[in-house]
């Protein structure tokens, strides 16, 4: 299938590793030009620049801080300033907690600077980005924004213990993309792809084998999903191949119960 990506300015957030990494470099394959950001690892970002010119395609690295309003809006008119907007949002830029939760820690005792944090950068924070960005979208022909959320919002998993403000997180994304479905219509078209555990480099290095052996368990595919699994979802929605899909939960998990 052709997905009418040639020549299409892609905004990747938390393109440098993993998921995120995937998506760019898949846009990249199928010839738009992709335009992603980083935090910290300028490191990271250059060598997935690299990447993406070995496959034919140009790329452009910028540092997002979703605590940074200011730094979204600058991304925006850097990727602007290069080639004249945005065709293809996709939101994938998260704060992540530093370390797994400690499992023996109570809800009621996680500190608020801990949960405020996260909450306001992965709600208040993609807000913020999609002010920035959706006024160099507008009036382009088949725009697409992809929302990534995860699957922790609809499946309660002890093994998980300690991620509920991280769940929150990503549930509002939901009511976000009903809102953006609303303001947009006819003109973008708005999708959410929720991905299971994934086997990112960081999830395989602090993900212990016994919990991703229970989630292998109760997945009917048998396997977890790897970061192209995710991007292939995401690619399509994210293109003009999708004509006529909007304000969807594509969840990306293998069958997991």
């Amino acid at each position: 299938m052709d997905l009418q990506l040639l020549g299409r300015t892609v905004f990747v957030t938390g393109g440098s590793r993993g998921i995120g990494r995937a998506i760019a470099l898949g846009y990249a394959g199928e010839g738009a030009r992709v335009a992603f950001s980083y935090h910290s690892h300028r490191e990271l970002a250059d060598q997935t620049a690299a990447a993406i010119r070995d496959l034919g395609a140009e790329a452009l690295p910028v540092r997002v801080d979703l605590d940074e309003p200011s730094s979204g809006a600058a991304a925006v008119t850097a990727i602007g300033r290069r080639w004249g907007g945005v065709d293809v949002f996709v939101a994938n830029a998260v704060r992540w907690p530093d370390e797994l939760p400690d499992q023996s820690r109570r809800f009621e005792h996680v500190p608020d600077t801990e949960w405020q944090g996260m909450l306001r950068a992965n709600v208040e924070g993609l807000i913020a980005l999609l002010q920035a960005v959706l006024p160099a979208m507008r009036g382009r022909a088949d725009a697409r924004i992809v929302l990534i959320s995860s699957d922790l919002v609809r499946h309660r998993d002890p093994a998980l213990h300690g991620l509920g403000f991280y769940s929150a997180a990503k549930a509002a994304l939901v009511g976000l993309a009903n809102g953006l479905i609303s303001d947009l219509a006819g003109e973008v078209l708005v999708n959410i792809v929720s991905p299971g555990l994934t086997t990112t480099e960081r999830n395989l290095t602090e993900m212990p084998q016994p919990v991703r052996d229970q989630q292998i368990a109760r997945t009917a595919t048998r396997r977890l999903s790897t970061p192209d699994d995710i991007a292939r979802a995401v690619l399509f929605l994210g293109s003009p191949a999708n004509g006529n899909i909007t304000g969807e939960l594509v969840t990306v998990a293998g069958g997991f119960n």
